[in-house]
């Protein structure tokens, strides 16, 4: 790999000018598509294959023609003042926008029953429910309520004495596409300039630190070009671009924040500019490249859960993450080398404020001379004063059982209350209150029940007919029982029951196992209640092969790249705390989390854990090579990484906590979530658990079986810096013309 990103170095400063074209090229391209990237996106991926909800929707068409047809209804919703005149004025705006639209009408006799209504009301005007006549199943009747709402601009101001809305399941799916796409809009333009702060703060140069944000726009801005592409000919869920989002902004930063802080480190120590720059790509470039691999075989673990709505986030994901690592790899140093020492010169108004930053600002601000063996400054080596880092691990290390064990305590009280976790589904509840979508639904629940937009839907044999309606008539969830639809063929029934409570709620869910227990041999049970239920057993019960898998993931990475057995098992242990930490803190703020969340932030955690890993394990294990002691092996190691790792951690954080106020709950959970584990992990974990427990370990720390070494490769990544120093100098005999200020 070393040789490999040495050859790309060269390769990219010949071409420097074809490499920034493609470039621009691609942006060109993507920004129009990503402008669209919500416009075909999926409220649907809540269907298991085989479940028995599924198994439903496949019988239905042998019942009647339109019997697997979604529900969807307008409603007028009159205000005190409203007339009979502005009621019929919304309803022809209602039948105009469904003219217009295709598969949705207005019946003409659903017309004249409610006109009729509108009359008989007189100057007492009341909420209407005007159910609409959909052609299409559950999934394209999104689209339909998509298309009403724009026609009918449900997202601008209230239209006046009567309120026009849309319910039915598949309209709370519509209002909340809306609803994400504003939130999006409103994450991205508070997240970037929290971002771009604290990159000037680190850098202290408004140049430096424009270069990992500008990758992370244009990071994210190719993935939502090919999240629309991808949707055309895939179901992709409503949720997969703030997952994209929120993941690309931190994730794309980040890794530019690795390769561009290693390069600025070498410029500090001496080198030349063509020489810093391979030596960052031979190093913190490999690093960049093995940590987005990783996160991305993590991810990949979420595909193990039989749901399209997960797995298209995690689809979402991995691109924006593989994307990242190629801007890293080849967008970011090509700029370097054309701006030259504008990347890595400190900008005066800025000298000041990063003096005064700490750990987060030495790492730029020049190190204090410390003499190592081989006759280099450590600082030199590491980029900034061992000073703190050394006083640091002996602090922790002094009494590292007494400290380990606090530490592990106040993570396990953090995870405590995840053991009364609760999950929920659905679009219902991620409305804030008084959204249009919302009061469109507690208006026709009033009118109708709950319940009416969702029944709950039974498929039996016409013999069993009469036990059926026994069964779903004796059960308390049940409010009423719809007349029974023969099948064509006479062996079948189709059987609808209205339910007291939505079809997202709690109630439905459990009056679906009910009827399932209960019911005859052979019948199905299906509904917006019955496929949320059987999407809960699948992702729950799913959620043990996910975490085996990202464990085994970062097991088998992390024994590669450190040669050590123990050293993996801890760092599996610490991320299970740090998800477990996790988990109890957003039991504690919300009290029912969405199902999705779980193996969503178990797989991204343990996925970004691995950069925090790789970039402070690997490099002690380099000094661990040289000196043979291990305290002293941390302490120069987390004085070579801390500092980006914290600064890399903040900007992940802030990103993450961004989303967590601004999104809808499922957006909030997973923003806090993440933004919690990553803040542990970058804290209690690599600043306290890992120097404590390596010092507790000592040469265990290091034990690999004689056998297993002899056949692993040596992946050492910090130790390529001096590889590529030695042959950059000698391949280039004249300086890079380049590379000039």
């Amino acid at each position: 790999m070393q040789t490999f990103m040495l050859k790309l170095d060269r390769w990219l400063r010949r071409h420097r000018r074809a490499v920034i074209g493609v470039w621009i090229v691609l942006v060109v391209a993507a920004a129009p598509l990503a402008a669209k990237q919500s416009e075909h996106l999926s409220s649907g991926g809540y269907a298991i294959p085989g479940s028995q909800s599924q198994r439903f929707v496949a019988q239905l068409p042998k019942i009647a023609p339109g019997a697997q047809d979604g529900l969807l209804a307008g409603v007028l919703a009159a205000k005190a003042e409203a007339t009979a005149a502005e009621m019929r004025q919304a309803l022809a705006k209602l039948d105009s926008a469904a003219e217009g639209a295709a598969n949705v009408s207005l019946a003409p006799a659903v017309r004249a029953r409610t006109e009729h209504a509108i009359e008989a009301a007189g100057t007492h005007q009341h909420t209407l429910v005007v159910p609409l006549a959909l052609s299409v199943n559950e999934e394209g009747a999104t689209n339909v309520a998509t298309e009403l709402r724009q026609r009918l601009d449900l997202s601008g101001p209230d239209s006046g004495p009567v309120e026009l809305h849309l319910v039915g399941q598949t309209a709370l799916w519509a209002g909340l596409q809306d609803l994400s796409k504003k939130d999006l809009a409103t994450a991205e333009k508070a997240g970037f300039p929290i971002v771009a702060l604290i990159l000037v703060a680190v850098f202290g140069s408004l140049i430096a630190a424009t270069l990992p944000l500008a990758l992370g726009a244009v990071s994210v801005m190719i993935t939502g070009a090919i999240i629309y592409l991808l949707s055309l000919t895939m179901e992709m869920s409503v949720f997969v671009t703030n997952m994209a989002s929120m993941i690309g902004i931190g994730v794309a930063v980040d890794y530019s924040l690795f390769v561009l802080a290693r390069y600025r480190q070498e410029i500090k120590a001496g080198a030349e500019p063509e020489q810093a720059r391979a030596t960052a790509l031979a190093t913190s470039g490999v690093a960049v490249i093995f940590s987005g691999a990783t996160v991305v075989t993590a991810l990949l673990g979420l595909y193990m859960v039989h749901a399209g709505a997960i797995r298209s986030m995690a689809l979402g994901a991995i691109v924006v993450v593989a994307v990242s690592v190629l801007a890293a790899a080849t967008l970011l140093p090509t700029i370097i080398s054309l701006l030259g020492t504008r990347t890595h010169g400190r900008e005066r108004l800025f000298a000041r404020l990063s003096t005064n930053l700490g750990a987060v600002g030495t790492i730029f601000t020049g190190p204090r001379a410390s003499r190592r063996a081989d006759g280099r400054k450590a600082g030199d080596a590491f980029g900034e004063s061992k000073g703190f880092w050394e006083r640091w691990t002996a602090l922790v290390t002094r009494r590292p059982a007494l400290v380990a064990s606090a530490a592990a305590i106040v993570m396990l009280a953090l995870a405590l209350p995840a053991l009364k976790l609760h999950t929920s589904d659905g679009a219902l509840r991620q409305f804030p209150k008084g959204n249009e979508t919302l009061r469109g639904f507690e208006a026709a629940a009033q009118v109708e029940g709950a319940g009416a937009s969702s029944p709950i839907e039974a498929l039996a044999p016409a013999s069993e007919t009469a036990k059926a309606r026994a069964v779903m008539a004796a059960d308390p969830e049940i409010r009423n029982l719809e007349p029974t639809i023969l099948s064509r063929d006479g062996r079948e029934v189709l059987i609808r029951a209205i339910p007291r409570h939505d079809g997202e709620s709690s109630q439905g869910q459990e009056a679906v196992k009910r009827l399932r227990a209960r019911m005859p041999a052979g019948m199905l049970v299906g509904g917006t209640a019955a496929y949320l239920s059987d999407y809960h057993a699948e992702v729950m019960g799913s959620m043990w092969k996910v975490a085996l898998f990202v464990m085994c993931v970062t097991f088998f990475v992390l024994m590669l790249l450190l040669r050590s057995i123990v050293l993996p098992i801890k760092a599996v242990a610490m991320n299970l705390l740090s998800v477990g930490a996790a988990y109890g803190v957003l039991t504690l703020v919300f009290g029912t989390v969405e199902t999705l969340i779980p193996p969503l932030v178990l797989a991204v955690v343990f996925g970004l854990s691995m950069d925090y890993e790789v970039f402070l394990l690997s490099r002690i294990r380099e000094r661990y090579a040289v000196t043979g002691d291990t305290r002293q092996a941390v302490a120069e190691g987390l004085s070579s990484s801390a500092a980006t790792i914290t600064s890399a951690a903040l900007i992940m954080v802030c990103v993450f906590s961004v989303f967590a106020l601004t999104g809808v709950p499922s957006i909030k959970q997973l923003g806090l979530g993440c933004a919690l584990a990553i803040a542990i992990d970058a804290t209690i974990v690599r600043l306290v658990l890992v120097p404590t427990a390596m010092e507790l370990l000592g040469k265990w720390n290091w034990w690999l079986p004689s056998g297993l070494a002899q056949r692993l490769p040596d992946t050492s990544i910090e130790a390529l810096g001096q590889h590529a120093v030695a042959a950059v100098t000698k391949s280039e005999r004249r300086p890079v013309a380049t590379d000039v200020a």
